[in-house]
């Protein structure tokens, strides 16, 4: 399938006003001789956004800033504490249990190749597992043998979809590389033939050429199979390569969203440009740069009203007492005071 031919203009998942909080208090009778009240993080804090069928948006943002959260809270693993995620039509937080036919239709590659995969188990059988986890091999195949044939035809084609040989089937996660572990990851990935894939930071870990294969691998699934991704990175360089819109966050919530070509040229939030201004300027082009400034805030007790206020040059006393909305500016939607008054 074209990936070109699978994008519309009908989003395949829509975020809406999604929420997680975790309770990091210490334990009960430690909070009663300390006399210390319970304490909560917002990880994710109001984020809305929709992806269209066939493309990839991006998450950035410094760590900790809660894109790893968001990815977990779409495929299933953490449950919101407010907010709907709505994946082809279907509201995936109605209902306590998602279906499995669901399950099967969004999938995760993780950060680690390294901890992702069972080191005990070869490549066949962690390949293999969504397959016979979801009954993948049953088609229509009465006796055993003919459905480990087919397991093992099913096995030897993904892998070569990422570019290794069948053969590897039988070698343990140990026996690979960094880059040649990932691939293994994205054959997993793919053997419920999935329409989404939450992909959560899966280069951070792998050499900047090994990087560029993996990456490429990607491009050429998205297109051949009208794969749909959530691409999270802190790679700005990354982002723009595999991308076609990004959000950026910011203590949980998205402080900007627009285009690729249109983040990259005219960024609004003062956050947005820090993040910019940090690439490496490898033309020697002279243009001003400013570096970010300062460190993330302590999430147990964020700033008030923008929560960027500390860091921002831009920020005046609206700043530092309301909290801005995400509006739109153009193609662009922004929070930002400053933006929204002209200020920059």
């Amino acid at each position: 399938m074209n990936a070109l031919a699978s994008v519309s203009f009908e989003p395949l998942v829509e975020v809406e006003g999604l929420a997680k909080t975790f309770d990091v208090s210490l334990p009960w009778l430690n909070r009663v001789v300390d006399r210390k009240p319970r304490q909560f993080v917002h990880a994710v804090d109001d984020v809305s956004f929709a992806i269209q069928r066939g493309t990839t948006l991006a998450l950035v943002g410094e760590s900790g800033c809660g894109k790893s959260t968001v990815a977990r809270l779409l495929v299933g693993l953490y449950a919101p504490t407010r907010g709907r995620i709505v994946f082809g039509g279907v509201d995936a937080t109605a209902v306590d249990a998602r279906p499995r036919v669901m399950r099967r239709r969004m999938q995760m590659i993780f950060q680690d190749p390294y901890a992702s995969l069972n080191p005990r188990w070869k490549v066949r059988d962690i390949v293999a597992e969504p397959l016979r986890e979801h009954g993948l091999t049953e088609q229509g195949r009465t006796s055993g043998a003919d459905r480990e044939a087919l397991l093992e035809a099913q096995v030897g084609e993904l892998l070569g979809s990422v570019g290794l040989a069948a053969a590897d089937a039988d070698k343990f996660p140990h026996q690979f590389s960094g880059g040649q572990r990932q691939r293994i990851s994205i054959a997993r990935a793919l053997a419920t033939e999935p329409e989404f894939l939450v992909c959560d930071e899966p280069t951070s870990a792998l050499d900047v050429s090994v990087q560029a294969q993996v990456l490429n691998i990607m491009k050429d699934l998205q297109t051949k199979q009208g794969l749909t991704y959530l691409f999270i990175s802190h790679n700005l360089a990354v982002v723009r390569h595999v991308s076609d819109r990004v959000g950026v966050m910011y203590l949980g919530r998205v402080v900007e969203i627009a285009d690729k070509a249109a983040l990259f040229s005219r960024p609004h939030h003062p956050y947005t440009r820090m993040l910019l201004d940090a690439i490496p300027d490898i033309h020697m082009s002279g243009r001003a740069r400013t570096p970010v400034q300062g460190e993330v805030p302590n999430p147990l007790h964020p700033p008030s009203g923008c929560t960027f206020h500390p860091r921002c040059p831009h920020a005046n006393e609206r700043c530092r007492v309301e909290r801005p909305q995400l509006l739109s500016f153009g193609s662009t939607r922004a929070a930002c005071h400053a933006v929204e008054e002209g200020r920059i």
